[in-house]
This record gives C-alpha cells, sequence and structure tokens, in this order.
C-alpha cells in the first residue's frame, strides 16, 4: 500500500469536508431560531422563556461575528453567525413584546444599538478585542445558566423549541469540527467546548421533562 498517496488523499479530503460541513453550518442557521420564532408568534407567549439568557446571546454573537470579521476568517469559518445574530435579535425583540417592559428595555436597547456598529467596524485595540472575544466565552456560559435554572424550577422547557435547540447542539459540534481544521485560535475552540457542554444539559431537560408543563402553568387540584 502507497502510505503516501493515502496521506495525500486524506490531506485534500479533510479540508474539502471542513468547507462542506461549514457552509452546511451556514445553510442550517439561515433557520435555525425560525421555529423558536414561530412558537413565540403562534402561542403569544413566552412562558418558561428567560429574558436575560437571549439578550446575552444576542451579546455573545455579536462579540464573535466581530472578531471572527476582524481576524478575517474565512467565511466558512463563522458565516452562521451572521444569521444567528438578525434571528437573536428578531427573537429577543418578540420577548420584548410579549412582555412588560419598562425604561430598562429601551436602554438596553441604545446601548446595543451604539455599541454593535463599533465593534463590526473593528474600531477597537487589538489587545482589547482578544480580550473581549475571550469574555464571550463566560457571556455565552452565564447566557445558558438563567435557561437552565428556568427550566430546572419549572421542571419544564416551557415555550422553548426542541428544533432550535437540537440545530444548536449538533451545529457547535460541526463547528468545533471546522474549527480544528480550519486551525481556528485557541479560544473559538474553547468557545464550541462550552457550547457543547451547555446545550447537551438543556438537550436533557428535554427529555427529563418531556410533556411536562410549567409548575405557574399548573391548575391548583
Amino acid at each position: 500500500m502507497d502510505f503516501s498517496c493515502v496521506s495525500r488523499i486524506h490531506e485534500c479530503l479533510l479540508p474539502l469536508l471542513s468547507k462542506l460541513i461549514g457552509y452546511t453550518i451556514i445553510a442550517t442557521s439561515t433557520v435555525c431560531k425560525v421555529p423558536q420564532i414561530y412558537l413565540i408568534l403562534k402561542n403569544k407567549s413566552i412562558e418558561g422563556l428567560s429574558i436575560p439568557a437571549f439578550e446575552m446571546e444576542v451579546v455573545g454573537f455579536t462579540i464573535s461575528l466581530a472578531y471572527c470579521v476582524f481576524k478575517q476568517l474565512a467565511f466558512s469559518a463563522y458565516g452562521e453567525l451572521v444569521f444567528l445574530v438578525l434571528q437573536s435579535i428578531i427573537q429577543v425583540g418578540l420577548m420584548y413584546y410579549y412582555s412588560p417592559s419598562g425604561i430598562s428595555t429601551w436602554l438596553k436597547t441604545g446601548l446595543y444599538c451604539a455599541i454593535a456598529p463599533v465593534l463590526m467596524a473593528g474600531h477597537l485595540d487589538p489587545m482589547l478585542f482578544e480580550a473581549l472575544y475571550a469574555s464571550q466565552h463566560a457571556i455565552f456560559l452565564i447566557a445558558k445558566i438563567p435557561q437552565i435554572k428556568e427550566n430546572f424550577q419549572n421542571k419544564s422547557t416551557g415555550q422553548l423549541s426542541f428544533v432550535t435547540n437540537f440545530l444548536n447542539f449538533g451545529g457547535v459540534f460541526a463547528r468545533l469540527f471546522t474549527s480544528l481544521q480550519e486551525k481556528a485560535p485557541v479560544s473559538i475552540v474553547v468557545g464550541c467546548l462550552l457550547g457543547i457542554i451547555t446545550n447537551a444539559i438543556i438537550m436533557l431537560q428535554f427529555l427529563i421533562y418531556r410533556g411536562s408543563q410549567p409548575k405557574k402553568l399548573k391548575k391548583v387540584e
């Protein structure tokens, strides 16, 4: 057997597979949060959903997208973030609409609209950008905690979409492979690993609380 030939095939196949998976992730991301948005619109309710969790997701996705653009990574390595940011903003907007809102909601919205363009334009010191990106791992980790806690307290996943979370779970695994193959910064790989852990917990909650109704919706006997 010509091992050098096998090695060459291996070297050509993995990058091709990485690109294919990368663009598949991007294609899937265009509808990733649509099931969650549909559930909110259909039921006109955000019962069981943690607003802070979804707000933190918007912040985390925005930082990630700005960083990847700043580092000039291949679009196949981060393209899904474009669609996730847009869908997450729509999702949070609906959550604001179907929940009591006050001055804090407008302040948070205004602050985001002021800071996001600065990040996307890359008008930050490189070292500060690195530090900010490193912090987004903590942001995503913290973002999942309120929702995990909400599910645990209600013993239900409420209006949380199984399809959206399943796509998130599978997408993080796929992105880990492409990040390793594309030799992305270690910080991106760490983020993928943290994403796998937190998404796994929520998927486990879907299995445990399957068919359960939030405690606050149950009728008192």
